[in-house]
């Protein structure tokens, strides 16, 4: 069996699961005699992973309603390409990951295709846009979840759901000692170290970075008027952005952070694990912060328009994934008006020192982690690997429909 497989995922956190779930495809192929091509959308991740990224994933990031719209032509052509690859080589199957606003539509025109769908990372259907349902009643073939309380979300919808685990919690803790991050990163070790997260996507961190910078230096200058000179800063950033733009984000600690002691890396999870707290923007590194039991606090922020329209449509009572999974503010959230450096520096310093703030959210951090993970039978391996053997059997089944009924439109 010589098949083809579409991925696409457009966010860096999707870009490592489809990069991940690219090698375990592959061997778990290999393991049944078997091979597919992998083509689709990605970034240098899955690219290095035997995808064949015929758009790349930074091409179509955007965040919020009013950003999109700036860059819907550029969006549109990564689509119109895609979906002419698609008509050409006609996958057995394709799995989408997140990024719903753009796999929606391309769930859609594979559907008319006759080609299963696989999507792995829920939207947030159960959050906002609601009515969305449809889309995965019409288009979804097997919705594959990270979060427990997906699936029966969706099953009581009669969709068929699988809560898988989420990939994060099947990783294990950094191997990478501090001593020798300190050296690769530049930070000292003898200090305490800060972790800034402003999100993978340059606009998010054009909107985020400012003023977790001006927030370091004010808890800095705390700590100095304390006669404490004990904090360095690290700001991991997402693979996904080019070198222009990481010169704009450099360019940007600078301006606003002059002495500032602010270290760039690329090793999010290690930032993470090391740091003595966090600032992370809302997204898939706050659940890694949760993970790996990193104190921290949530920020946000989008255009006023943005918001206005996400205030009304929001049905959830937190924003944190975090706390949606803990079912109470486990972790401080500071969104939009209430993401100041002050208010900042009033969340974070609490969890510094050692004592009772910083144990209770440690323990919250605890309990999270073992709500992601799924405990697995002797033998099985983590949430990726079960995604493959769900594609691999989507992919069996299209190929033995394809072969029974002479279709020569899916290659297998």
């Amino acid at each position: 069996m010589n098949a083809s497989i579409f991925i696409s995922a457009g966010e860096a956190s999707g870009e490592l699961y489809g990069a991940q779930l690219a090698v375990a495809l592959r061997d778990h192929l290999a393991r049944n005699g078997k091979h597919a091509n992998l083509f689709g959308m990605g970034g240098p991740r899955m690219a290095a992973a035997g995808v064949e990224c015929l758009v790349r994933a930074e091409e179509v990031a955007a965040m919020g309603f009013t950003e999109v719209v700036r860059h819907l032509p550029r969006i549109y052509g990564a689509f119109r390409r895609l979906r002419r690859e698609i008509r050409t080589r006609r996958p057995a199957v394709a799995v989408l990951i997140d990024f719903p606003d753009f796999h929606f539509r391309l769930a859609r025109e594979l559907r008319r295709l006759g080609i299963p769908v696989v999507y792995f990372v829920s939207p947030q259907l159960w959050a906002w846009k609601q009515h969305r349902i449809r889309l995965v009643e019409r288009y979804v073939q097997r919705m594959l979840v990270i979060f427990p309380f997906e699936e029966p979300y969706y099953r009581v919808r009669g969709i068929a759901a699988e809560f898988v685990g989420h990939p994060l919690a099947d990783l294990p803790l950094p191997s990478v000692g501090r001593e020798a991050f300190a050296a690769t990163s530049g930070l000292d070790p003898a200090k305490m170290w800060i972790g800034l997260l402003p999100g993978s996507r340059i606009r998010e961190i054009e909107a985020n970075l400012p003023e977790m910078l001006r927030a370091a230096r004010q808890l800095r200058e705390n700590r100095i008027a304390a006669g404490r000179q004990d904090l360095e800063f690290s700001v991991p950033l997402a693979p996904t952005l080019d070198a222009v733009q990481r010169k704009a984000i450099a360019q940007t600690a600078r301006r606003l952070g002059g002495d500032l002691p602010v270290r760039f890396m690329d090793d999010a999870r290690a930032a993470l694990f090391h740091a003595r707290a966090s600032v992370v923007a809302s997204g898939t590194a706050t659940v890694e912060a949760a993970l790996l039991g990193n104190p921290f606090v949530v920020v946000y922020r989008v255009s006023p328009l943005t918001f206005a329209i996400a205030k009304r449509l929001v049905k959830v009572p937190h924003v944190a994934m975090a706390n949606l999974i803990a079912g109470k503010r486990a972790v401080p959230e500071l969104i939009q008006q209430d993401f100041t450096a002050k208010k900042i520096v009033q969340s974070l310093e609490p969890l510094l020192p050692d004592g009772p703030v910083r144990a209770a959210m440690q323990n919250d951090l605890r309990a999270i982690r073992e709500a992601l993970h799924l405990p697995r039978a002797n033998g099985e391996r983590g949430a990726i690997d079960a995604v493959a053997a769900v594609v691999a059997a989507e992919m069996e089944a299209a190929c033995a429909g394809a072969q029974e009924t002479a279709r020569p439109s899916q290659p297998c």
